[in-house]
C-alpha cells in the first residue's frame, strides 16, 4: 500500500471510530465478540459489561445510545438514537474457564484505545486472542494430580495418601478427557465418570501403607469443584444481574450432581466407612499449608489456563488465603466460616491494588487463590451421609447436618469475600475506570483533530 493510499485508509478508519453509527453492523459485531469470549471463558458477568461498553466507547458509541442485555447463554445489543436504530444478537453456546483469554481481552479494551487502534487492527488483536493455546494436555493433568494432592494435605494427610490422592485425580483426569474430547460425551456425564475413576482409585489406595487411609477419598475428585461459577453466581446476584446468576446457580448444581452421580456409583460397589469422625482440622503448621497451599492455587491456575506470568502470584495469593484462615482458626479461636472470609476478603483486597501492577482483572488472581479454602472434609462428610443415610446412626445424621450448613457457610464466605472489594467500593472502582478511559479518549479526539 502506498503511503498516500495508506494515510488515505487510516483517516477513513478514524472517521468511522468518530461516527457513532459508521459500520454499526461491524462495530456490534466486534461487541458482541468481546461478549462472547468472556462469557464463554469463566468472566461474570459485571466484567462483561465494563469491557463491552469500552470497546463502545472506544467506537464512538456515547453510553445514552449503548443498551446491553446479558443472559447466560444470549446477549443482547442494541444501539439507538432518535434517528438511529440497531440490533443484534450473539448466542454463547460453550461455557468453560480459560483466563487467558480473560485477561488478554481486557487487556485489549484499553490498549485499543491508548494505541488508538482502527476497528480492523481491533478486529485482528481479537482474533489473535480468541486462538490464544491452552496449557498441553499432560501439563492440565498433572496440574489436577497435584492440585488434588496439595488439597489432601491441607486436610491433614500424609504424605504417601497425599501420593495416592494425585495419581487418583491423573487418572481421573484422564477418563474425563477421553470422554469429553475423544468420544464426545456431555461434560456433565464425563464428570460423574470423572468422579466415579477418582473415588473408585481412592477406594483401592486405603489398602496400601498410610495413616490417613480415608483422606484421598475427600480429595482426589476436588480438580472436579465447579469454583468459578460458584463464585461469578453470588457476584452476579450481588450486582443484580439475577438471571445471568441464577443460570449460573443451576450450571454449578448440575456439576456438583454429576459429581455426586458418581461417588453414587463408586459407594454402591465398595465398603466405604463413614465419615462422620473424620477430622476436619489438622495441626497448625503454618509452614505446610503455605507449601501446599501455593501449589494448589498454582495447579488450578494451570487448570484454569492462567496466563504464566501470573502463576506465582496465584502461588502467593493461595498461601496468604490459607495462612489467614489457619491463623483465624488455631490463634483466635474463630469458626472456620469466619476465618474463612477473612482469608479470601484479604486477597481480593490485595487482588484489587495488584491488578494495576499486573494489568490483568481481579477475577484472574482472586479465583485461583481461593480455591484452596474449599470445605472438602465437610462437603464430602455430608454427601456420604446422605447417601449411606440407613446405615447411619442419628447422631451421625445429626453431625453430617451440621457438616452441610457448615460447608455451605464457608462456601458463601469464599464467594463474599472475593467479591468483597466489589460490595464495598464498586463505585469508587467504577470511577476510578470511567477517569481513565475518559483521559484516553480525550487523546484520542485530540489526535483525530
Amino acid at each position: 500500500m502506498q503511503d498516500n493510499d495508506f494515510k488515505t485508509y487510516y483517516e477513513e478508519q478514524r472517521e468511522l471510530l468518530r461516527e457513532a453509527f459508521a459500520e454499526i453492523g461491524q462495530k456490534a459485531e466486534l461487541i458482541l465478540t468481546v461478549g462472547q469470549l468472556l462469557m464463554e471463558n469463566g468472566a461474570d458477568t459485571a466484567q462483561i459489561v465494563r469491557d463491552m461498553k469500552r470497546v463502545a466507547a472506544y467506537m464512538g458509541i456515547d453510553a445514552e445510545k449503548f443498551h446491553l442485555h446479558i443472559m447466560y447463554t444470549t446477549l443482547f445489543l442494541h444501539v439507538g438514537d432518535e434517528h438511529h436504530s440497531h440490533t443484534s444478537f450473539r448466542k454463547c453456546p460453550k461455557h468453560g474457564v480459560n483466563m487467558r483469554i480473560i485477561s488478554a481481552v481486557s487487556r485489549l479494551t484499553w490498549r485499543a484505545m491508548k494505541e488508538h487502534y482502527t476497528i480492523d487492527e481491533f478486529k485482528g488483536e481479537l482474533e489473535a486472542v480468541a486462538k490464544r493455546p491452552r496449557y498441553p494436555h499432560w501439563v492440565s493433568i498433572c496440574a489436577a494430580g497435584s492440585g488434588c494432592g496439595a488439597f489432601c494435605t491441607l486436610f491433614g494427610c500424609d504424605f504417601n495418601a497425599a501420593i495416592y490422592t494425585a495419581v487418583s485425580a491423573i487418572i481421573a483426569k484422564i477418563v474425563q478427557m477421553q470422554c469429553a474430547e475423544r468420544f464426545g460425551i456431555n461434560p456433565y456425564v464425563s464428570m460423574t465418570f470423572a468422579a466415579f475413576t477418582a473415588t473408585i482409585i481412592a477406594y483401592l489406595t486405603h489398602f496400601l501403607p498410610t495413616t490417613t487411609p480415608w483422606h484421598p477419598l475427600i480429595a482426589a475428585a476436588l480438580f472436579l469443584v465447579p469454583g468459578i461459577p460458584m463464585i461469578n453466581a453470588l457476584s452476579d446476584m450481588i450486582n443484580t444481574y439475577l438471571i445471568s446468576g441464577a443460570a449460573r446457580i443451576i450450571h454449578t448444581l448440575i456439576i456438583v450432581g454429576a459429581m455426586t452421580f458418581g461417588l453414587v456409583f463408586a459407594i454402591g460397589m465398595a465398603d466405604f466407612d463413614s465419615f462422620t469422625n473424620l477430622a476436619m482440622l489438622p495441626d497448625s503448621n503454618y509452614g505446610l499449608f503455605m507449601a501446599a497451599a501455593a501449589i494448589g492455587a498454582m495447579s488450578f491456575a494451570i487448570f484454569f489456563n492462567l496466563p504464566p506470568r501470573l502463576l506465582f502470584a496465584a502461588a502467593c495469593g493461595g498461601a496468604i488465603c490459607v495462612c489467614t484462615r489457619n491463623f483465624f482458626i488455631f490463634e483466635l479461636g474463630m469458626s472456620s466460616a469466619v476465618g474463612t472470609l477473612a482469608g479470601a476478603t484479604l486477597v481480593s483486597v490485595i487482588a484489587m491494588e495488584a491488578v494495576h501492577w499486573l494489568h490483568t482483572p481481579s477475577l484472574v488472581l482472586v479465583v485461583p487463590a481461593v480455591i484452596p479454602l474449599v470445605p472438602g472434609v465437610l462437603i464430602y462428610r455430608f454427601l456420604f451421609a446422605v447417601i449411606n443415610i440407613r446405615r447411619i446412626t442419628v447422631d451421625e445424621l445429626l453431625s453430617a447436618i451440621q457438616s452441610g450448613v457448615d460447608a455451605l457457610l464457608i462456601i458463601l464466605a469464599i464467594a463474599i469475600g472475593a467479591a468483597m472489594p466489589n460490595i464495598f467500593a464498586s463505585r469508587s472502582f467504577a470511577q476510578r475506570s470511567k477517569d481513565k478511559q475518559e483521559k484516553l479518549l480525550n487523546e484520542i479526539y485530540e489526535t483525530r483533530d
